[in-house]
């Protein structure tokens, strides 16, 4: 009947995952896909495949061809899940066994994550919360555990089963968990599913291991995507699966010999639940057949079923509701929607810059844009953020724990109107000299804070109607993508900075920086979740494609928007431009402390303009700064501005004012640092010194040498068109975008700006 297996003899893997399938071709590549993607690679994925009569297991010889971790179980006859699952059990050789459907999804982290907790715990079984979704987005996604069960884990007795899988009882019906369980826990019992069951066989098999004393933990995460579909067979609680259910329950309490009161009357109210349920169905095919007596009479002899049908009546409606706005979206237009957890209110720093020139980039296309922000963390200490002009590339925008009134996104928790209120004390206090650092610590960075079950959830209920394709804005968002419920959507994360990096060159100068322990390893598992990463520079670009040969790696440089001709400025007027990241912070303290009285010692007509939120960190400044904060129109400052400077000691990444200064033709004196990762297109470009005087001396002999600056700012401008002109800098990605929406197409694995295709023959591929 069953096709000989031909598995490797090799050491056994960590997990066996089961899948029975039974004519699933039309989701079975996206659940086999989703476990392929483990961040736990020990597995094997064994296919028990029913006597399917569609392309499910062309689909499947397809696939493991290209992995040998699938193996494919076929039979001449349909059997059912129950008798698919034994007989991948008979071969399975795993030391855990982990139950997917064939039409589900699992999160990238699932297995890896359970089985640590059932290590740590000694359980014996293990499972997670699901996320019910409705494959055509026709409910919003819903978890199964609420409450006090989703808070913290928890250990489930027999007791604890048999009452929390009672039809439409109270609790959530833990039969649906899909188990993870030890190996040797079902050889000791010679444990197998009872093949009898179509539905429901998934409980019977727990209990019978519960019984037999095993161990069973739940951890509440949402790992498991739950797919509710007009073809499900767990849906269909039809009058003959339930009776094979109530017959398996009756010989259950008539073979075990329970003792203890409270344990058999929860299998005596399981049973009755069956009972109600079959009247139900009974109930249901009465009304379909206008049978309007025959279902008062049902109705009449089982009044539990009328509250049961007007929950279905309620989820009916609103199924139809959801699907009708659906319907009325323009679904001719195809959908991106960017996930991120940025401040952006405008061009006000370089990530927010980049990130919205990148939108505006993929609307020119023709394609609706949507920024989605699943966390109040947004809007750092502030109660609401104030949106500039620039965000109306965006077709739509929404912050989780916000509401909208024209251009504000207000929170209405009162918490965060005090810390707000403590923010301005802290910086009145900075700027009077009161304290020579902030007194009230910030809000940690809201990119690299872990996802709560809150924000899982507003992707997964916002996300799936507009995401044909994903971009993660940042490595740490890569963890929502499965979350918006769309295996069909390519995806891409946007690197910003190799971050792991950052960590010891922060150290290095004692500057706060991300707080994360992030290592190497952590941020390349991370960026390989997507499947496409995009680099900000050249350096990084090749780093990653040596760590993650496999993966797409698309080059997209900050894109500049030339002057006509450089613009020597003012003998005595120097700029700074930056937010209150920690380099910039870290680099005009050195500045100041370091070079400025060198440089009015030299020059004391020497001015000073610091414009950008890295005022707002800043103690009391010496005699000739000016502190200006934001300002949303620099082009009358770097206008003025004789040179601008780029003290920078850590940091990589965007280089984003550095080529918008040198776009406007400026003259520019930096560090190696300012330089990195875009020495080859700019080494010329500007004057480079890393020690005070030297930086001190540089800047005044430009003040002092308008001709000079000119020269140097026409260099920088020559250099800014040969390599950072909107087509070269974003045109790889844009394509990669319209090929991805246009046919779902893989387009080739690396892309790269021109001039760099050109000139990297040493690239390792």
């Amino acid at each position: 009947m069953n096709a000989a297996p031909k598995f490797d003899t090799q050491r056994p893997p960590k997990v066996s995952v089961v899948m029975a399938n039974h004519n699933g071709a039309a989701y079975l590549a996206e659940a086999i896909a989703s476990v392929q993607k483990q961040s736990l690679k020990d597995i094997e994925i064994i296919v028990a495949d029913d006597a399917s009569t569609d392309r499910s297991i062309e689909i499947t010889r397809g696939l493991l061809a290209a992995d040998p971790r699938i193996h494919l179980l076929t039979s001449d006859r349909n059997t059912g899940p129950a008798s698919a699952r034994n007989r991948a059990l008979d071969v399975a050789r795993g030391e855990w066994i982990a139950v997917v459907d064939s039409d589900d999804l699992i999160h990238p982290t699932r297995l890896s994550t359970l089985v640590a907790a059932a290590e740590r715990s000694g359980a014996d079984i293990v499972g997670d919360d699901l996320l019910i979704f409705d494959g055509n987005h026709g409910f919003r996604p819903k978890p199964l555990l609420t409450g006090a069960w989703a808070r913290r884990p928890f250990w489930v007795s027999a007791y604890d089963y048999l009452r929390l899988n009672r039809l439409y009882g109270r609790g959530p019906i833990l039969g649906y968990v899909k188990p993870v369980i030890r190996a040797s826990l079902l050889a000791a019992n010679s444990a197998r599913y009872n093949e009898a069951l179509w539905v429901g066989e998934d409980y019977h098999f727990v209990l019978a291991l519960l019984r037999a004393g095993a161990k069973f933990l739940i951890v509440p995460q949402l790992s498991y995507f739950y797919r509710k579909h007009t073809a499900s067979v767990s849906h269909r609680l039809r009058a003959d699966t339930l009776q094979a259910l109530k017959a398996a329950d009756v010989a259950l309490s008539r073979d075990w010999p329970i003792s203890e009161r409270r344990l058999r009357a929860a299998l005596e109210r399981r049973i009755q639940s069956v009972d109600i349920a079959v009247a139900f169905d009974h109930l249901l095919n009465r009304l379909r057949a206008r049978n309007w007596p025959g279902a008062v009479r049902v109705a009449f002899a089982c009044p539990k079923t009328l509250p049961r049908l007007v929950s279905a009546l309620g989820e009916r409606t609103g199924r139809m509701l959801s699907r009708f706005k659906a319907m009325q979206s323009n679904r001719d237009v195809r959908q991106v929607c960017i996930l991120s957890r940025q401040r952006v209110v405008g061009r006000t720093n370089g990530s927010s810059a980049y990130l919205l020139d990148l939108a505006d980039a993929i609307a020119g296309l023709g394609f609706d844009v949507h920024f989605l922000s699943p966390t109040p963390k947004t809007l750092g200490r502030w109660p609401y953020l104030s949106l500039f002009d620039d965000l109306s590339v965006f077709r739509s925008i929404k912050i989780r724990g916000t509401f909208r009134l024209g251009r504000w996104f207000i929170s209405p928790d009162p918490s965060r109107f005090i810390r707000g209120t403590l923010a301005i004390v802290d910086a009145v206090m900075m700027r009077t000299g009161l304290i020579s650092k902030a007194f009230f610590k910030k809000d940690p960075y809201s990119i690299a804070q872990s996802l709560t079950r809150a924000d899982q959830l507003f992707v997964a209920r916002h996300a799936p109607q507009i995401s044909d394709f994903l971009i993660a804005d940042y490595c740490f968002l890569t963890d929502t993508l499965p979350f918006a419920l769309r295996p069909d959507a390519r995806s891409a994360v946007i690197m910003h900075d190799f971050i792991s990096s950052r960590r010891g060159q922060f150290s290095a100068v004692s500057a706060p920086g991300l707080e994360t322990s992030l290592t190497e390893d952590d941020e390349c598992e991370m960026l390989g979740r997507a499947d496409s990463i995009l680099a900000i520079q050249w350096e990084e670009a090749k780093f990653i494609q040596y760590r993650l040969p496999n993966h797409q790696i698309i080059v997209a440089p900050f894109a500049a928007r030339p002057a006509d001709g450089p613009q020597p400025g003012q003998d005595d007027r120097i700029l700074f431009v930056g937010s209150a990241a920690a380099p910039n912070v870290d680099g005009l303290n050195w500045f100041v402390s370091n070079c400025w009285q060198i440089i009015k010692t030299m020059h004391p007509r020497a001015k000073l303009d610091i414009a950008g939120t890295v005022g707002r960190s800043m103690g009391p400044m010496p005699p000739g700064v000016s502190v200006m904060g934001l300002v949303k129109d620099l082009t009358p400052l770097y206008r003025d501005a004789g040179v601008i400077i780029s003290p920078l000691r850590i940091g990589s990444g965007l280089k984003v004012k550095l080529i918008e200064a040198l776009s406007h033709g400026k003259s520019i004196v930096g560090t190696a640092r300012t330089l990195q990762g875009v020495e080859e297109q700019l080494a010329d470009a500007i004057l480079v010194a890393d020690e005070p005087q030297y930086f001190a001396d540089a800047v005044v002999g430009l003040l002092r040498d308008r001709e000079a600056r000119a020269r140097l700012g026409s260099r920088g401008l020559d250099q800014i068109r040969a390599h950072f002109s909107h087509e070269n800098c974003y045109g790889a990605f844009t394509r990669h975008v319209a090929s991805a929406l246009a046919s779902g197409s893989d387009p080739s694995r690396t892309q790269l700006p021109q001039d760099q295709r050109a000139t990297d023959r040493a690239f390792t591929r």
